[in-house]
């Protein structure tokens, strides 16, 4: 299947709680998105199963891992071994872990690709202030990407709105994953950092991570559309 390039570039994120309920959207959307994001409320409820009956090369393997780096360094190669398209480690757990995860990934799979979770876009300066972060999003992003990078990985997780400073800090190559992708008319729910898909994708995202607006539409299919519209 040939996917323009915007729409290869959307993951959807399959967060139901049933094998049943994710399947049927992989089922109805594969001809029209680039793959699908499998959570920790999926992957707890179904199984590793669920990523080989989604497809591996096809899936996003969202469980921010974040221990010690020799715990997160054996998870990190069973990931690989899993064949999937990306996978991905939380940028707090430091440097060292960070390094040990990528190390053993590919060594494992030279060939996967694992990225760092930044800040989460539920996030705002307020509340990382609350858990002891005195720097705003705008400025632990980039610091955050640029020792994901350092460490050996391929790109991270950020808002959009951080795309731009991300990209001076870590070069054209770095993958940028964006989630908290919202449609102009779309509610935000939770997030709080947003960008719609037009804007994310002017700014330079590699990855477009799109939930709700699609998996809660009565018909996902149209919703994907209108999206790309």
């Amino acid at each position: 299947m040939n996917f323009s390039e915007s729409h290869s570039r959307v993951l959807v994120a399959l967060d139901v709680p049933t094998r049943e309920k994710a399947l049927q959207l992989a089922h109805d959307l594969e001809d029209h998105v680039g793959g699908f994001k499998v959570g920790l409320e999926l992957f707890c409820s179904c199984g590793p199963q669920i990523v080989e009956e989604i497809g591996p090369s096809r899936t996003f393997l969202d469980l921010k891992f974040h221990d010690i780096p020799n715990t997160v360094a054996s998870v990190s190669r069973v990931a690989a071994r899993m064949g999937t398209l990306l996978f991905n480690v939380h940028c707090l757990g430091g440097f060292e872990m960070m390094s040990a995860a990528a190390q053993a990934a590919k060594a494992e799979n030279p060939l996967c690709q694992i990225i760092g979770v930044t800040i989460l876009t539920s996030h705002d300066s307020e509340s990382l202030r609350k858990i002891g972060l005195s720097e705003s999003p705008r400025d632990a992003v980039p610091r955050l990407a640029r020792m994901a990078r350092e460490a050996g990985l391929d790109g991270v997780v950020c808002s959009a709105r951080e795309i731009l400073r991300v990209r001076e800090e870590c070069g054209d190559d770095f993958l940028l994953v964006t989630p908290g992708i919202r449609p102009a008319s779309a509610e935000i729910g939770d997030q709080k950092r947003v960008l719609t898909p037009t804007e994310a994708l002017k700014a330079g995202a590699s990855y477009l991570v799109v939930g709700r607006p699609i998996t809660g539409a009565q018909n996902p299919v149209a919703a994907a559309q209108k999206l790309f519209d």
